[in-house]
Parts: structure tokens; sequence; C-alpha cells
């Protein structure tokens, strides 16, 4: 399965710390192992997000991806509040 990421992630991405983006090469690592692995909440998402799906990075932080048949793009990577609020 190729991941890439969207412009949109890529510019928010570069804004996060050091450590929260070791975070999430951590849970991308995970992520690529299986998709599912419990400690991602790996969860469909409803409303303006209706055919995403998001994984949590850290406690408040969330990765919102779309999967096709062959890529998972992931769209966005912010504060549940930010993504959801």
């Amino acid at each position: 399965m190729n991941i890439s990421y969207h412009r949109d992630f890529k510019k928010d991405f570069k804004k996060l710390s050091d450590k929260i983006k070791r975070k999430f090469t951590e849970k991308i690592l995970l992520f690529e192992k299986d998709e599912f692995e419990p400690v991602l909440n790996n969860h469909t998402l409803k409303g303006n997000y209706s055919g995403y799906r998001s994984i949590n990075i850290t406690g408040d932080l969330r990765a919102i991806y779309r999967k096709s048949s062959d890529e998972i793009m992931f769209m966005a990577i912010d504060s549940h509040s930010n993504l959801y609020g």
C-alpha cells in the first residue's frame, strides 16, 4: 500500500514540534504493519469528514486520511478540537 501526503498535511506537519514529528513517525510505522493496531484508535469519521478515517498520534493530535484501492492519502493533522470543532 502506497502512503502519500496531501500538500495541506505537509504544510501543517512542518509546524509541529520535533517531538510530535517523531511520535507521528512511530505511529506510521505501526500503521504500516497493521492499520487497525488498537493503540491507533483507527475509526471512520462522519459529517464533513464522511469517507475519511482518523488515527490518534498523541492524546489530542489526530491524522485524517482517505483510503483508495491502491493508496492511503493523509489529508490533515491537527488537534481534535481544531479538526472537529
